[in-house]
Parts: C-alpha cells; structure tokens; sequence
C-alpha cells in the first residue's frame, strides 16, 4: 500500500536515476496518473520501462536517462520528471534545431542538453509528475526547482520540457521558464451517438467529401479490423512493424523505435493497445497503433505496404472517430502535423513546452522569438477555424432525415 502524502512543510530531496527499473511502478504512477479518468499511457512506468529495454533509449541513441525523482523525508516519491541528456534534438517534435544554430554560430556549445519528454511522442500530457493532495504546489514548485539546479549544476545549455499540459506551462512560467506555444489538430467529441450523427455537424459538401472518401477507401476489397488487449498476437506486431518501418524510411529516413519494443509494450499494456488493421485477400496491407487512455484515444504510428486512395484517412482518423464515440471517449489526438485533418473533423488545438537557458543573451533572444511565433500560430488558428467543415449554424437534430 502507497504511503499517504507528505506535508508540504516536510523536507523533500531530489536526485536522479539512470533507469527507471529504479524507481517503483507504483510509486512513479501515483504520481504519473492520480486520476483514472485522465489517464495517461505515456507516463505510465510500464511505457518508458518498455523503451528502456528494448533499447530504444540509452546506449548511443542519444538519449540517455536521467529521470527526476523528489521525495520527502520518509522516502516516499511525492514528485517526478522523465528526463533526458540530449546530444541531438531528434525525436523530439518540438523543433529546436534553429536554436542549436544559433547558439552555435556565436560560439556556444549547445549540446548536451536536458529534456523532459517522452521519448518519439508528441503527445501533450503530464511531463511534471506530482503526487495529487493538499501539497501538490509544493511537490511541484520542489520538482520544477530540481530541474532547473540540476540544468545549472550539470553545465548544459538549456533544459526544455515539451508538450506538458497547458496549466503547468502556465505555472512555469510564472516562474521564468519561457512558454513556446504549439499546435495540434484533435477531434472533440461533443457527445455524439453514432459517425452519421458526428457527421450531422458537417456542411452539406464536406460531408458528402468524408462519405466518398470512406467508400473509396474500402474499394479493391478492403476490410477493417480492431485488434486490442490479449487478442494481438506476434503477428500483429510483426505487421504493425512492418508498416511502421515503411512510413519511418519514406518519410525522415531513420525510424526511431526497434522491433522488440512493440513486443514489449504488448507484454506490459496490450490492454492500452488498439491496432487498426486493413486486410485485403487476406493479408494485412496497412495499420495504426493507438494507445487507449482515461478520456482519450491517441493515436500513433501508421504504415501501409499497399496504397489505396483514402485508406490513411479511414484507418488513422475516421476508424478513431468511430471508437471514441462509441466507447465515450472525449478526444482523439492523432499525433504532430497536419492540416489535412481539419478537413476530416480535427480542429486545431494549442499544444505548450518550457524552456530554461543558461545564457542570458540567448534567453532574451528566444524570448522574443517566441512572441513572434506565437502570433504567427494565432493567425493560423483563426484562418483554420474558418476553414473548418462544420455549418456555420447550429448542427441539425442528427435525427433529422439527411437529404443529401
């Protein structure tokens, strides 16, 4: 049994650990994911254990683990961070390769520097891992003061933590941490019943565009199948590889995870897992891996070794949108990028990352640099929202008899 919170008066130390087979499963997701409702797989101990041994991180891949845990003074972890020593700005999707320039140019030296991420996942969530109770700020504030004196006592240029929750960006800031603004396109449920209902929502147009795109996907003789939980077998991860491996080459080359994770993953979460499969004359031809969480579904990595027309929109969006309304789920985040999903329903959402530089010329640099493009995302955001395929009235009673 967990040991109950600390006082907030009482004293709290931190320190670091190369692995996160040191730290207890329990102790970490206490912290990690206090509310079953909003619970996240990518901070869960069992995900980042699963990169760690299989490799994925550490070693020379330019990652190496150096998590942040806080403890009061009976040794109970009251606070965490998973964090990393960079030597590049890889997998990260938080681009900071303009800055490493920079920073370069002038003479400095970049790397190594510190991360608080989840390794190859753009998934904003909870990067500040902090017991819930009445000491929650100062676990915390404790937490957030650690990452920046271990920043300071290591010698490394910057610390940055990306795609944290929009709240704890806000409180880091107010603390001196700089606030990069970011964005993403997610699909909102607004408690729809069925796709047809979701589709209710839509323009006349727009919504015979999705109609059309869903009917050619499965031409050719194209079926679809959900695999979850005990019911994915090797040969599912063998294919979902597969898949992963050809969208990684064509798209930037070097795909960062190794087989043997997907093998592990489904060893600790497979319950988490949801496989979007496409078949046709029966082998599969195309899938999505999404991880299934409290009030969301995530989806991740996606690869196909026959290409049909609109087969990507069916099995990565379309397929999501269906499971999240049918099991009440409250958004589907498809992952980085993509203004083609504003066409299918994914509105565009703000995303944030902290960031603290030991140089204080560059700091007031990036400073500014931020208000620039934050103001650029804003423009952005209003254009797409504009651009959205929603009526500009009030959706139609999904009941209604659609006469399209």
């Amino acid at each position: 049994m967990s040991k109950p919170p600390a006082k907030s008066d009482e004293a709290l130390s931190a320190r670091t650990v190369t692995a996160m087979s040191a730290v207890a499963a329990e102790a970490w997701n206490h912290c990690a994911n206090p509310d079953p409702a909003r619970y996240n797989p990518f901070v869960e101990h069992a995900f980042l254990k699963a990169l760690e041994d299989a490799g994925t991180v550490g070693g020379s891949s330019g990652w190496m683990p150096r998590h942040i845990v806080v403890e009061d003074g009976g040794g109970t972890l009251v606070a965490a961070a998973p964090c990393y020593v960079k030597s590049h700005s890889q997998g990260e999707y938080v681009f900071d390769h303009s800055w490493a320039d920079a920073y370069m140019a002038a003479g400095g030296r970049y790397y190594p520097k510190l991360l608080v991420a989840v390794p190859f996942t753009p998934v904003p969530g909870p990067r500040l891992l902090v017991r819930s109770g009445p000491a929650f700020e100062a676990y915390e504030s404790a937490l957030a003061s650690a990452l920046a004196t271990i920043a300071q006592r290591s010698g490394v240029s910057s610390l940055h933590i990306n795609f944290l929750d929009l709240e704890a960006g806000k409180r880091l800031a107010k603390l001196g941490y700089l606030e990069r603004a970011g964005q993403q396109f997610h699909w909102h449920n607004r408690g729809y019943t069925s796709f047809e209902d979701f589709l209710a929502s839509f323009s006349s147009r727009k919504r015979k565009a999705v109609r059309k795109e869903r009917g050619q996907a499965l031409e050719n003789g194209v079926t679809i199948e959900l695999v979850t939980g005990r019911d994915i077998t090797e040969a599912h991860w063998d294919a979902m590889y597969a898949f992963y491996i050809e969208t990684g080459s064509r798209k930037w080359g070097r795909p960062y995870l190794n087989r043997a994770f997907f093998s592990k993953l489904g060893e600790v979460m497979a319950d988490r897992c949801l496989l979007v499969l496409a078949r046709r004359q029966g082998r599969l031809i195309a899938g999505a891996h999404n991880m299934i969480g409290g009030d969301c579904l995530y989806g991740r990595y996606w690869g196909a070794i026959e290409h049909h027309p609109c087969l990507h929109f069916e099995v990565c969006y379309y397929q999501a949108i269906e499971y999240a309304i049918t099991h009440g789920l409250a958004r589907v985040e498809p992952g980085a990028g993509g203004e083609h999903k504003l066409a299918r329903g994914y509105m565009p959402t703000p995303t944030v990352s902290s960031h603290w530089f030991a140089e204080a010329g560059f700091r007031k640099a990036v400073a500014s640099y931020l208000v620039q493009e934050r103001e650029a995302i804003a423009d952005a955001e209003a254009a797409y929202t504009e651009a959205a395929p929603f009526r500009k009235a009030s959706p139609p009673d999904p009941r209604a008899e659609d006469h399209d």
